[in-house]
């Protein structure tokens, strides 16, 4: 080939099903392939042909992949409102514009309400921005006959308070002295000795240390506040006067009528449902009914009943 004659190589695309065949040319193209040897130039079938050069980098020009950015400008402005909206909150918590003026107290009957209202009084002022849920429980914590509390913001000036009662369950008796037992398990004040007497009287001992607003900590005690709540939550009709419990044992006495023994609280519900039906049968005795094994029912002083089911 002569120097200084270019090459270009391209693509011949034959129509009509006909094979793609490459050719080289010197020069100006196909034209230019008469002047050489005919072995140097393939032999075309009389097909329509397009002759399509390969993509140089002259088709890029011009185009450019570097990625879009906002100018100085927008980004000046963006950073502009952020600076002014976190201006605003922080001036918002700090300034009485939603300053706390009013305490409404949901689902808590007066007395309760009245503890809630009080216990929260050193807020009153405070933006309602600065306030979080730990702060207001930590302040209910404290308070025996509140079981759970959230709260929410009524701009501009008001704390929406919803309260969930702890019901005062039984007396804790603990020699002569006596307190009201929330249904939590927590003690809610001390009470006389004759107090509130359709609630179900718990004894622990003597060294048991009893305060006021804490967890009960004695453990059997703790078991018979929860033995009650399950009670209370299955509808048991009958009044109990007492309970003793412990991690094995489980009896309520009740007003009138037998003791009732139920073992441990396995399956608490269960056995409560046989007693239920077992008691009518055993009306006045002061003997007792045993449902330790809910199938095989026991009651004391009635033979009948013995091994019923």
């Amino acid at each position: 080939m002569r120097a200084g004659v270019r090459a270009r190589v391209y693509l011949v695309v034959v129509g009509g099903g006909a094979a793609e065949e490459w050719g080289t040319a010197v020069g100006g193209g196909l034209g230019a392939a008469k002047g050489l040897p005919m072995a140097a130039v393939p032999k075309l079938r009389r097909v329509r042909a397009a002759v399509l050069p390969f993509p140089g980098p002259t088709l890029f020009r011009g185009f450019s992949l570097k990625p879009s950015l906002p100018s100085g400008r927008a980004l000046l402005l963006g950073f502009a409102l952020l600076g002014a909206g976190a201006l605003a909150y922080l001036g918002a918590r700090e300034t009485s514009i939603f300053a706390l003026r009013t305490v409404q107290i949901d689902g808590a009957p007066p007395r309760v309400a009245a503890h809630v209202e009080q216990a929260l009084a050193p807020l009153q002022g405070r933006s309602l921005l600065a306030l979080n849920q730990g702060e207001v429980e930590q302040r209910l914590a404290r308070l025996s006959d509140v079981a759970a509390v959230s709260f929410d913001r009524d701009f501009p000036h008001t704390l929406r308070v919803f309260v969930t009662p702890a019901h005062s369950i039984a007396v804790l008796r603990r020699g002569m002295s006596a307190w009201i037992v929330s249904s939590d398990g927590r003690v809610v004040r001390t009470a006389g000795l004759f107090a509130t007497p359709k609630l179900p009287r718990i004894w622990v001992p003597r060294s048991t240390s009893v305060d006021v607003g804490m967890p009960l900590a004695d453990a059997d005690a703790a078991h018979a506040v929860r033995a009650l709540a399950i009670v209370r939550g299955a509808g048991f009709g009958r009044r109990i006067a007492g309970v003793r419990a412990t991690d094995r044992e489980l009896t309520f006495v009740l007003a009138q009528g037998p003791e009732l023994r139920f073992g441990d609280a396995t399956s608490l519900t269960l056995k409560l449902a046989v007693a239920t039906r077992m008691l009518p049968l055993i009306e006045g005795t002061s003997g007792y009914l045993d449902v330790t094994v809910a199938t095989r029912p026991i009651a004391g002083g009635n033979p009948k009943l013995s091994g019923g089911g």
